[in-house]
């Protein structure tokens, strides 16, 4: 996931080579998304490597993405001392060592480390890139950190149908040695090519007084975000298993996972143009009842209409997200945006950390299928939650 810095506060002009940060920044975001993602694919490969139940297959993914979470407040200060291109490259090097790592790893524990250490370079590329983009344009930047955004799930999208190209013509180890190598040639591009990225001064005191719905508002879309990207993150866990039971083949659950996320990608520009016009309140429920049908339908369908209906069930996935964080200048106490952006990004990172692991303790309790209609359920209970919060908003389609 990508944050968004405060538009308000950039520089108003386009500065000449911002076009270049785009490309370089994008490159980052593909590659670090792309990582991410990546682990899906691999995880019933090292279910049959080590002989390792549900909970801790979500353990592996929820390593990565709590460090990814857990380090991003210490990148941002990282940045402030060192050079926000310094710091990403250096943290796009350690994601690649990572990787490496886990490739070299002859057991569960050194897996996790190398995971853990991965998610802890990836966790610079978030706030340094979208910071650089959004210096670079100025006030014009909604539409390039838009790109920025869809760069991530294009890596999203290629990185894990690569690793299940890969794997089926050498072992686990190569596939994540050569995504390494990708990671460090990324890490010389950037070095190359990265304009230098200022650190803007720092913003002013906040007021005591909250803008919008206040505070109570902003706790509430900071739990929506965190139940919808619990819902997202369980359901990826599962959905190779769910495949692989329906009779798919390991390159066949890697492009089914690659069309998840090509509709997500789909999806964060939909509904962010749909949450314009018809408002927050009715795009959230249309997304998450359009998510809970969309994984009863997988869990009833057989392979081929399953595959089929895979683009429509990344749409709804993501699409709650791309209406969610546009509401956040709205909710944020006054003159804290950036504040209020780095604890929601923080949040919902770390809901994808934990949730998996829950869901997985779930999935050896009761079987996977019951692990993923508690995902369904957990969409359907945001319900009460977007009619809270839609008075708290301000009137008219947001």
């Amino acid at each position: 996931m990508s944050t968004s810095p405060s538009v308000a506060d950039a520089p108003p002009a386009i500065h000449p080579r911002a076009g270049r940060t785009l490309a370089v920044t994008g490159l980052a975001h593909a590659l670090h998304d792309g990582y991410t993602d990546a682990i899906y694919v691999l995880l019933p490969v090292w279910q049959a490597e080590f002989a390792v139940g549900f909970a801790i297959l979500a353990l592996l993914r929820g390593l990565y993405a709590g460090t990814m979470a857990a380090f991003q407040v210490l990148a941002g200060c990282l940045a402030g001392r060192l050079g926000g291109r310094l710091v990403l490259v250096v943290g796009t090097v350690v994601a690649a060592l990572g990787y490496a790592l886990a490739g070299s790893s002859g057991g569960i524990v050194g897996l996790c480390v190398a995971l853990a250490l991965a998610g802890a370079g990836s966790s610079v590329q978030h706030p340094i890139a979208s910071a650089a983009v959004s210096r670079a344009y100025g006030g014009r930047v909604r539409g390039p950190l838009g790109t920025y955004n869809f760069t991530g799930d294009l890596g999203k999208a290629a990185l894990p149908a690569l690793a299940s190209l890969l794997l089926t013509v050498m072992p686990w180890r190569g596939v994540l040695w050569l995504l390494a190598l990708v990671g460090l040639v990324t890490a010389g591009l950037v070095a190359a090519f990265l304009p230098s990225v200022a650190v803007p001064a720092a913003a002013g005191k906040a007021s005591p007084e909250d803008s919008g719905g206040g505070r109570g508002g902003f706790f509430l879309l900071f739990a929506i975000g965190m139940m919808d990207t619990g819902v997202r993150m369980g359901l990826l866990t599962f959905l190779p298993f769910l495949l692989k039971a329906k009779g798919a083949s390991l390159p066949t659950v890697g492009w089914a996972l690659a069309l998840v996320f090509a509709g997500g990608a789909a999806g964060k520009f939909t509904c962010g143009w749909l949450g314009e016009r018809i408002g927050v309140l009715w795009t959230v429920l249309l997304t998450e009842g359009g998510t809970a049908a969309s994984i009863f339908a997988v869990l009833a369908l057989p392979l081929v209409p399953t595959l089929a209906l895979l683009p429509l069930l990344g749409v709804m996935l993501n699409g709650t997200s791309s209406v969610l964080y546009g509401s956040v200048p709205e909710l944020a106490p006054a003159g804290r945006t950036e504040h209020a952006f780095a604890l929601f990004y923080t949040g919902v990172i770390g809901s994808g950390a934990v949730s998996p692991v829950l869901y997985g303790f779930l999935g050896d309790a009761f079987g996977p299928g019951t692990a993923v209609v508690a995902t369904a359920c957990t969409a359907l209970a945001i319900f009460p939650l977007a009619f809270a919060l839609a008075p708290r908003l301000a009137p008219g389609p947001r």
